[in-house]
């Protein structure tokens, strides 16, 4: 399946600097409220040691590209619309930003941890980054309670006989791609009985909020972790108990977009996510100075963070694997290609999971699969493991 990975936050922190240097693309950057408005979809890439190797082999990929025994996977994403306080009732761009982002598979909150912005994304000074990673989860659970308050509702107005709790509320939330079982196995793991009059309001909001966590899984990129104030920043934050819940990811969005632009333009040789890049061109002395001061920060946070904030989102947020197609016999297609395909598939998929995202002809005709590492047959319900090489035996 294709996962869109949506890059939120405040207006004014670095998101389509981040979204550029992610996608090379070139959507509108500003130090000002809503520079983006309707939101921008680009292509964007994730790391996956290359199989082929191992097979003696050399891919050659359909979609993305491989370096060096790296695959780059591509990956959805979207920079959608800044968001300030009261979003969920309408406030800013709000029910656009809700609406946007309910097509993301998982989110990479982009904040200042440079405290540069206050919580509007105006210019200021000594603003506490942890308002905004505050406001935004706020902002997030009272949606979610909104949703499910209308689901309780519709519980409560249907004819008890005929009604069951857990079907209504995900019925009612299913724009969250929720489902009965997993309404269940929170209100079980919250310790909620399946009575909405027994709720008090708390009650409600720790629901809505397991709700949101377990369907848009967050990581927190510290952007503008090149300056002395984000860096102290960071020491408080993740140092904080409070947000031992959260991922946080050191990042430059601004270093990631000069590197990027310094490659293209042949001055240095960088590839994305890497820890280190070479002067090979003839700067002058200011972008020397400045590609050195890059070097320093990619040198000690082991990058830019802008590849890593999106492997983090999909690999470690979401639990997304990667899956290859092969052959037990050789890894060519018939079209001469080499491991052509990376699938990224849900954490739990099997093998007929797989199947059915190569061609659903293929998994309505699935017999077994084969794991091309062991050449040793595996049933429909095998789980794969991340990196598997797969082939499917199928009737069609």
């Amino acid at each position: 399946m294709s996962y869109r990975v949506g890059l939120v936050g405040k207006p004014s922190v670095g998101k389509s600097t981040f979204f550029n240097a992610a996608t090379n693309n070139d959507v509108p950057e500003g130090a000002y409220p809503f520079t983006t408005i309707d939101p921008a979809v680009g292509e964007a890439y994730v790391r996956v040691e290359c199989a082929a190797p191992e097979f003696g082999e050399e891919c050659t990929p359909a979609t993305g590209f491989c370096e060096d025994g790296t695959r780059f996977v591509p990956t959805k994403l979207v920079d959608v619309a800044g968001l300030i306080p009261g979003a969920h009732e309408g406030a800013g761009l709000g029910n656009q930003f809700l609406t946007d982002l309910n097509e993301a598979d998982v989110l990479i909150h982009v904040v200042d941890f440079s405290g540069t912005t206050d919580i509007e994304g105006e210019a200021t000074e000594g603003h506490d980054p942890r308002e905004d990673i505050d406001f935004l989860e706020t902002e997030l659970d009272q949606w979610y309670l909104d949703v499910l308050e209308k689901g309780i509702e519709r519980y409560e107005g249907q004819h008890m006989a005929d009604a069951t709790l857990e079907v209504e509320l995900a019925e009612q939330m299913s724009a969250f791609r929720t489902s009965p079982e997993e309404v269940k196995q929170v209100l079980l793991a919250l310790d909620l009985a399946f009575d909405p009059d027994t709720w008090d309001d708390a009650d409600r909001l720790e629901l809505a909020r397991e709700m949101r966590t377990r369907t848009k899984p967050m990581v927190v990129a510290a952007n503008k972790m090149d300056t002395p104030e984000a860096q102290a920043n960071w020491a408080a934050i993740t140092d904080d108990d409070e947000y031992d819940h959260l991922e946080f990811v050191p990042v430059s969005a601004h270093a990631e977009q000069a590197l990027t632009q310094a490659d293209q333009g042949g001055v240095v040789d960088y590839r994305a996510g890497d820890d280190a890049f070479t002067i090979v061109g003839e700067p002058s002395d200011d972008q020397r100075a400045g590609l050195e001061s890059i070097r320093e920060f990619v040198t000690e946070y082991g990058g830019t963070g802008v590849q890593s904030a999106i492997e983090a989102a999909l690999f470690d947020a979401l639990g997304v694997k990667p899956v290859f197609p092969g052959s037990a016999n050789g890894l060519g297609t018939a079209d001469g290609r080499v491991l052509p395909d990376v699938f990224l598939l849900e954490p739990d998929a099997t093998a007929e999971d797989f199947a059915y995202a190569v061609h659903s002809d293929v998994g309505d005709g699935f017999l077994h699969a084969v794991d091309c590492r062991a050449n040793r047959q595996i049933a429909a319900d095998q789980d794969l493991d991340s990196r598997a090489v797969i082939e499917i035996i199928s009737t069609n």
